[in-house]
């Protein structure tokens, strides 16, 4: 059975913007863990389901939310993930759940909770804990339609969950077919370097004008939704440093290279992991730096181990091929590819400075600027049936 999952809508009209004064208490409480002055614990902010004015009656499905919170409580040494998936329709985020409570957390945990709910007088069905919260489509309504419809709707027969019409009696109940772990602790840290998703984004400001842009104007709908949402911030961020510098003379563009180079880790190892899932497990495993791994459950790889993994076991290159459309591409170019761009990103980052000749190649060849682009060819790889 599917893991269970919720999505909900945030209201803009309540105080300035609902998403900011949560996101606000978290990355409040991240700075009081960074400075030492709490543990990680106590990183979490609440998130209300605010009770409408207009309905008397309790939600029909409220306490199939609540059984939720006891599928938290078994899975405490389980690596699946609940997420509540929040949207106003222009924007997606997806926040990793802790808890889900019926008492009035504006009174027990008033700390951890948006001053909104206080000053607007709501009253809320239930409670959400939520230990980090990430970005997945930033003001984009056709991206955020089709994240949507990858979720499905359990109290609709299943179907795709739809924007339009579908968004009644929230928070909704939802699965996710794929599996797709959003919060996983070793791909954040080798990701976003240490930091909490929330504080990434966060450094990401206005990074959603320029993923539509690439959306609507390069990539196309299809292959832009095939991409991780990560996979598409970095692609954006690259793409943004280097439109505002590609003027200035002797701005050094090793940034642009490094935000690349993170694409091809992020979808690399997202493949490799769909890819793998049902595997034997000596297919799964591989000695990466004296050390033997599972992909799937240890991963994810840096960019030099993808390239060698690669381009080292035949078997696992052949069951691949079976495995994905457009496999030969990944198997067959894609390791030549991160071998010469993960030299690169290694001097860039240690010793050298990226030209603008160099990046502009790269960036060329990369987003299929006078070409068919490597992360275009990423972006068809898939597994077969998905």
């Amino acid at each position: 059975m599917d893991q269970r999952h919720l999505l909900t809508l945030w209201n803009p009209l309540y105080g300035p913007n609902a998403m900011e004064l949560h996101l606000a208490v978290l990355l409040g409480k991240i700075a009081e863990h960074r400075e030492g002055k709490t543990d990680e614990n106590d990183v979490y902010v609440w998130w209300g389901k605010v009770k409408s004015q207009h309905r008397d009656k309790p939600l029909p499905h409220l306490e199939d939310i609540r059984a939720l919170d006891s599928e938290l409580a078994e899975k405490a040494s389980d690596p699946s993930e609940i997420h509540l998936y929040l949207t106003d329709y222009r924007s997606l985020y997806i926040a990793e759940v802790g808890e889900i409570t019926s008492d009035n957390m504006l009174a027990q945990d008033r700390a951890h909770v948006p001053d909104y709910y206080d000053r607007g007088d709501l009253l809320c069905d239930c409670w959400f804990r939520l230990w980090d919260i990430r970005r997945l489509v930033g003001d984009d309504l056709v991206s955020v339609a089709s994240e949507l419809q990858r979720l499905r709707n359990t109290r609709h027969h299943d179907h795709p969950v739809s924007l339009y019409g579908g968004m009644v009696e929230l928070p909704l109940i939802v699965t996710r077919p794929d599996g797709t772990r959003f919060f996983d602790l070793e791909a954040r840290n080798r990701v976003t370097d240490g930091k909490y998703w929330a504080e990434f984004d966060a450094e990401r400001v206005g990074i959603g004008a320029m993923e539509r842009e690439l959306r609507e104007n390069l990539f196309g709908d299809e292959q832009w939704a095939n991409l991780d949402p990560v996979a598409r911030t970095f692609i954006a961020t690259g793409e943004k440093i280097f439109r505002d510098h590609r003027g200035d003379p002797g701005f050094d563009f090793t940034p642009v290279i490094i935000e690349f180079a993170k694409v091809f880790e992020v979808q690399g190892n997202a493949i490799l992991s769909r890819a793998l899932s049902g595997a034997p497990p000596d297919l799964r495993q591989a000695n990466i730096d004296g050390k033997t791994i599972d992909f799937v459950r240890q991963g994810p790889l840096s960019l030099g181990q993808l390239g060698l993994l690669l381009d080292g076991d035949k078997r696992l290159v052949d069951y691949l091929r079976k495995q994905l459309r457009h496999g030969e591409w990944f198997t067959g170019s894609l390791p030549a590819i991160t071998t010469a761009f993960a030299q690169l990103r290694n001097e860039a980052a240690h010793t050298k400075r990226v030209s603008r000749e160099t990046a502009t190649q790269w960036r060329n060849q990369l987003l299929g600027i006078g070409c068919y682009g490597d992360f275009g060819h990423l972006a068809n790889v898939r597994r077969a049936g998905w």
